[in-house]
């Protein structure tokens, strides 16, 4: 049984193996071998239903996709072939470039291949000067007929070009020569109106783009921080609204962003370093901000406003300080900057241009750089003091290159400086130390101590303890938030010896004056200080920091202040052009300068009282400054305990005469200065009597002499105060009930009055007044005036009615026309002195050099 089962299985196997080949194909039979016989025919011609599929055969069809055309030679079809590929070629151009209908409006169409195809329709458009060429050159390849070169496809395009520029030059012509239609003209009215809405449109695309940058650094700075070259490129827009607003967004986010501290870039060193991510974006934030607020560029270059770079937000500010429309902007935007941010990089170049417009005529401009500089002088917790230095130095600078010739508010900032004496007292006390150690010495008993022999190790344990010592101070130094106190001495030096040099350079310019200037220059400086326009801030910085002077200076310093209060110059004892409210201001300084160090100093003021007594009668109301008179007779006059009688009576003789002709604030004040004189000196009292040969009590000189220039000399003492008469019927009730108090004091030595107001408060009060002050006339008395006559009223209306207004009115104009013409030449002509002197020193620092050289 094993054995059959095993037949069987080797009979499958074979089986298996065996392959069936496929049946043998007929022989190859020629057409002329075929014999069709009878019987085939028949059955044909009796059965023609199934012959009808063989005779609707295409058979142009079938030899189009046979391979092989029977009685053709060999290159007979290889030009058919390559005949029926470029037709083919040429069928899909067609195709692409016929416009397919709608699939839903029309059905497809089966080709032979099988493919479905859908109907089309030939596009007629205009093919462009591109569509051409492109076709042309298409059609070249394809047909392989024509192939242009580069040169000449650059001389096609070239004459195509022409051919469109006549054309449009046609145009224009005959656009021009035919008449204006109403619908062009609205046609072009909506073009306008279109293209204002597109503009407008875009303006706010504009500005909705600054506000999401500008929001985005304020959330984020650090990973926005890309995103700020973007918003100062807003700055450069042709549009100065948006550029404007631009420019303002920019300095918030500016002023926002900027860190506490001053950045530092990483050297070669530390940029090699392997940093964490935290640090890696931290410098990158701090090297993208340093290069958006100022190129390193060269600056120079950029303050003259031939560069402009592209990033820097600081240079495209400097640029624009010289268009008028971005002028107001420019300096406000620096000057933000520069006081909320001080301690930051690149300070100088933000203070240079807001110390330069220190200056300007704008009023605008020149208070907020003023205000700039004063809190910049104020806030030195912000900077430690360095901006305060350079500020100081570049205003020196500023006066000593303008020659003293600017407007007064640029040293004016000088008056908010606060200096610490603290640190003057600790200098004072160490050379006291260092002074008692000098005369120790050079005494005979003076024996030095023997000092103990010192062995090595305790040197070494000594110099181990010096050095911990350092290193724990420096370490502390490091660690608090306080400046040093040697820095800070350092500082405050640097400061004071620029504010006095510059102030010393005004007085040294007033007092030898190298050219006069006209009228017409104190007229452009604004009518302040005339052709002293810095002297009046000068000497009230002087009397607000008297007391840091050197002593060595003070009385080189009070001379001078005397022969200016004189009103002569150095050089010549002529007359100078300083102001009466200049020369009392002098005076001012000087006895603030006395007071101040009082333990120094040992000067004689007779000369300033002097100069008091006669500036009394020099000085006009509407001219000269009533404060400065105020200050004077309050500082010189009422603050002093007592003064000598002689002096005292003249004073009080010349105030009362003087205010017949002030005004009433002045009036008021010289009434409050007399009546304290007369109550501190009990003798003077006596003017008050009104006897017929004087007062009763007389001096060296029995008569009075009201044209004497020293007080002294007048003998006031034989006067009367007879003025107070006159003041009692003033037309200011106030001045008026001042004097009936006066002339009520009485001559009783124990009297004691109680003097309750200065002569500065009276006139600060009156000028309040004065505003809502309204004089009030007594009907009666002009009653009694004689009434004009009619024939003189005729006369008067007869002259005034011969005057012609209109030849008035252009004789007014003509002379205002040459007014101004004057003004402006002399404007040309200081400024043409100004670069003369210029281009000397120019020339002058050149042959210096080349002599170093």
């Amino acid at each position: 049984m094993g054995g059959k089962k095993e037949r069987q299985k080797q009979k499958s196997y074979k089986s298996k193996d065996k392959i069936v080949l496929p049946p043998e194909l007929p022989p190859d039979v020629a057409d002329e071998d075929v014999v069709i016989s009878d019987e085939d025919v028949a059955f044909v011609s009796q059965n023609q239903s199934y012959a009808a599929l063989l005779s609707g055969l295409d058979t142009t069809s079938i030899t189009k996709h046979v391979s092989r055309v029977a009685n053709a030679n060999k290159d007979d079809v290889e030009a058919l072939y390559e005949r029926r590929s470029r037709n083919k070629i040429l069928g899909e151009e067609d195709n692409v470039k016929a416009l397919q209908v709608d699939r839903v409006n029309a059905l497809p169409v089966k080709n032979p291949d099988g493919q479905l195809v859908y109907r089309t329709v030939p596009n007629k458009s205009i093919p462009g000067p591109e569509t051409t060429h492109d076709g042309d050159e298409q059609l070249g390849n394809a047909s392989g007929i024509i192939k242009l070169n580069k040169a000449e496809r650059r001389e096609n395009l070239k004459k195509k070009k022409r051919d469109e520029k006549k054309n449009a030059k046609q145009l224009a012509d005959t656009d021009a020569q035919l008449p204006l239609n109403p619908l062009n003209s609205q046609s072009q009215a909506l073009a306008k109106v279109q293209e204002d809405i597109s503009a407008a449109k875009k303006a706010e695309i504009k500005q909705q783009k600054m506000a999401e940058l500008g929001t985005a650094l304020l959330e984020d700075p650090e990973s926005n921080i890309k995103s700020l070259k973007d918003l100062i490129g807003f700055c450069r827009d042709k549009d100065n609204v948006i550029s404007k607003a631009a420019l303002l967004s920019t300095l918030i986010v500016f002023r926002d962003i900027i860190p506490g501290y001053r950045i530092r870039l990483p050297t070669e060193k530390e940029q090699q370093m392997v940093l964490t991510k935290f640090q890696k974006k931290l410098r990158f934030f701090e090297s993208t901000l340093l290069s958006s607020y100022k190129s390193k560029a060269v600056f120079s270059c950029a303050f003259a406003g031939a560069y402009e770079a592209p990033e820097a937000f600081i240079q495209r500010l400097i640029s624009l300080l010289h268009l008028p429309e971005f002028h107001r902007v420019a300096v406000r935007c620096l000057c933000t900057l520069l006081d909320a941010h001080p301690h930051f990089n690149y300070r100088e170049y933000l203070m240079q241009p807001v110390v330069e417009y220190l200056n300007s005529s704008d009023d605008v401009v020149r208070k907020r750089c003023v205000t700039t500089i004063q809190s910049l002088f104020t806030s030195e917790g912000k900077h430690g003091g360095e901006a305060t230095v350079e500020a100081v130095q570049m205003i020196s600078d500023l006066v000593k290159i303008h020659d003293c010739q600017l407007h007064p508010d640029s040293i004016e900032g000088f008056l908010a400086l606060s200096f610490d004496e603290d640190l003057k007292r600790s200098e004072k006390t160490d050379e006291k130390e260092k002074g008692k150690h000098k005369k120790q010495k050079g005494r005979k008993n003076y024996k030095e101590e023997a000092q103990p022999v010192i062995s090595d190790k305790k040197k070494s344990k000594q110099e181990l303890l010096s050095r911990t010592r350092e290193e724990v101070n420096a370490d502390f130094k490091a660690a608090s938030f306080g400046q040093d106190e040697s820095e800070r001495k350092r500082m405050q030096t640097l400061t004071l010896s620029a504010v006095f040099n510059t102030y010393f350079r005004i007085l040294k310019n007033t007092l030898y004056p190298v050219a006069q200037m006209s009228k017409v220059d104190a007229m452009s400086l604004g009518g302040h200080g005339g052709s002293h326009p810095l002297l009046s801030s000068c000497l009230k910085g002087l009397g607000m920091f008297a007391h840091l002077i050197d002593l060595d200076f003070m009385a080189d310093l009070m001379k001078h202040l005397n022969i200016l209060a004189s009103g002569s110059s150095a050089r010549n004892m002529e007359k100078s052009l300083l102001t009466v409210s200049e020369r009392i201001e002098c005076c001012i300084v000087a006895f603030k300068i006395m007071r101040k160090n009082l333990d120094a100093l040992n000067v004689d003021l007779q000369d300033f009282y002097i100069h008091l007594y006669n500036l009394i009668v020099e000085f006009r109301p509407g001219r000269d400054q009533g404060e400065v008179l105020a200050e004077a007779l309050k500082i010189m006059l009422c603050d002093d305990r007592q003064h000598d009688m002689q002096r005292a009576a003249a004073f009080i003789k010349r105030l009362s005469t003087s205010t017949l002709c002030f005004g009433s604030a002045e009036s008021m004040a010289a009434l409050v200065t007399v009546r304290s004189l007369l109550l501190k000196n009990i003798k003077c009292r006596y003017l008050l009597e009104n006897d017929s040969g004087g007062g009763s009590l007389s001096g060296s000189v029995a008569k009075y002499q009201p044209y004497s220039l020293d007080p002294h000399l007048s003998g006031a003492l034989a006067s009367v105060l007879w003025e107070l008469n006159l003041l009692a019927k003033h037309y200011h009730p106030s001045v008026r009930a001042m004097a009936t108090n006066i002339s009520q004091i009485s001559t009783h030595p124990n009297q004691v009055y109680k003097v309750t107001e200065s002569p500065q408060q009276a006139y600060h009060n009156l000028v309040l007044e004065r505003e809502s002050f309204n004089v009030k006339f007594d009907t009666k008395t002009l009653s009694h005036k004689r009434k004009r006559s009619k024939s003189s009223m005729l006369v008067d209306n007869e002259s005034s009615s011969g005057i012609d207004e209109d030849v008035l009115r252009g004789k007014l104009c003509d002379y205002f026309n040459v007014v101004h013409d004057v003004v402006e030449g002399e404007k040309l002509r200081r400024d043409l002195d100004r670069t003369m002197v210029s281009l000397q020193l120019h020339e002058e620092y050149k042959k210096r050099k080349s002599s170093k050289q």
